[in-house]
């Protein structure tokens, strides 16, 4: 039988959470269908584990990096499932080192034999807030303002616009962030982001994507928004909190034009379209096969194999339509992304606390491993399931 994780160290706390993040502004986060979204408990951390984490991170990007083959050719593209409308703007981003790839988040399996990848949040991975301002500020609430966390993400995301400022010094730092309307989750995670990006020398300005105004037209050429009574911007840096894969299929005319204006210095965009790439799950089944047997790999394939395993769509998101495969028996969750190719990845065991809730961590890398937040369910993790904060021993 295999040996089971270590059972999980919880530090209750009692902060009043709830009315901190109102104060913040933050409702999103205690509307009705998140009213437990945060707990009231902190998951203990010895140091040991979590530099392992943090370490897991860097290493695992490097890896990914050395993974993607030169000029990155049809075939790999296709087989990872990116769309044919983007590979134009993937290779384009891939070979231009002004596109950089600000942050993604790792989430990782705690196993006897150590840090295992579950997956890599590429493109527009969520959890900012959380993990850079509330879990700090809940245990400042307790009052355990001498507990230790790992959590060096807005520091991170800081230096990070700094370097995409630095790599683009023929564009003015005009920074539009996007978002699709109607998710105030969405658009807290682009204030924190927004907040970093001003901090490192950005004029900023959110709003939804469909209030985004692209002209292909002479001097006005570029992205555009409007940023007061009859008051428009143009703007040379965009972040866009929406999947590359999504605005391809949905908005194709207007996808083909964003990128034509990144092809012309018009725009240059975050997460770049080659984070695309580490963001399908397909990915996973293609880095098992560059590094067979790595200690921070789970066997993937793009074919069924023996043993428990968990079947992932390739550019599935929140938890949605996943199968854990075992024998004949197959529990699964429903979702918009049923459709999609799957790639198949060995089961691995999440550490436990008493009440039977598994626990699933969120490491964020933004140029290198920098911070660390937790996720629990006692069944399969999805985008509701409560986040914790951490304290490191």
């Amino acid at each position: 039988m295999p040996e089971q994780p270590q059972p999980v160290k919880l530090l209750p706390h009692h902060g009043d959470v709830t009315q901190m993040v109102k104060q913040m502004g933050w409702e999103w986060v205690v509307e009705e269908e998140c009213q437990t979204y945060l707990s009231g408990e902190a998951v203990v951390l010895p140091q040991a584990q979590a530099d392992d984490l943090l370490e897991a991170a860097s290493t695992l990007y490097q890896m990914m990096v050395e993974a993607v083959p030169d000029e990155l050719p049809d075939d790999f593209l296709q087989k990872i499932g990116i769309p044919e409308r983007l590979w134009r703007a993937v290779r384009h981003s891939w070979n231009d080192d002004r596109h950089w790839h600000l942050y993604g988040r790792f989430d990782f399996a705690q196993t006897p034999d150590g840090v295992k990848l579950l997956e890599f949040n590429a493109d527009t991975a969520t959890s900012v807030p959380e993990t850079a301002v509330v879990q700090w500020a809940s245990l400042a609430a307790a009052g355990k303002n001498e507990n230790q966390q790992a959590n060096g993400l807005y520091e991170a995301l800081v230096e990070q616009f700094l370097t995409w400022k630095g790599l683009n010094p023929d564009l003015e730092p005009a920074l539009l962030l996007i978002y699709l309307g109607g998710s105030k989750e969405d658009f807290t995670n682009c204030q924190v982001l927004a907040e970093a990006a001003r901090e490192a020398g950005f004029d900023t300005h959110i709003c939804a994507a469909d209030e985004m105004e692209v002209s292909m037209l002479g001097a006005e050429r570029g992205i555009w928004a409007q940023t007061g009574a009859e008051q428009w911007r143009k703007f040379p840096f965009l972040f866009k909190l929406v999947p590359w894969e999504l605005f391809a299929e949905l908005e194709p005319e207007l996808c083909t034009d964003v990128v034509d204006l990144q092809f012309s210095r018009n725009v240059v965009i975050a997460n770049p379209a080659y984070s695309l790439i580490f963001q399908s799950k397909g990915f996973l089944a293609w880095l098992w096969q560059q590094f067979p047997y790595h200690p921070l790999l789970l066997q993937a394939d793009f074919q069924v194999f023996a043993g428990k395993s968990v079947a992932k769509p390739f550019f599935g998101r929140e938890g949605q339509n996943i199968q854990v495969r075992e024998l004949s028996e197959v529990a699964s969750t429903t979702g918009d992304y049923g459709s999609q190719p799957q790639v198949y990845q060995a089961w691995a065991e999440l550490p436990q606390d008493s009440q039977g809730y598994r626990y699933q961590a969120g490491v964020f890398w933004a140029g290198e491993g920098c911070a660390i937040g937790f996720r629990r369910e006692r069944g399969i993790i999805t985008n509701l399931s409560q986040f914790v904060a951490h304290v490191v021993e």
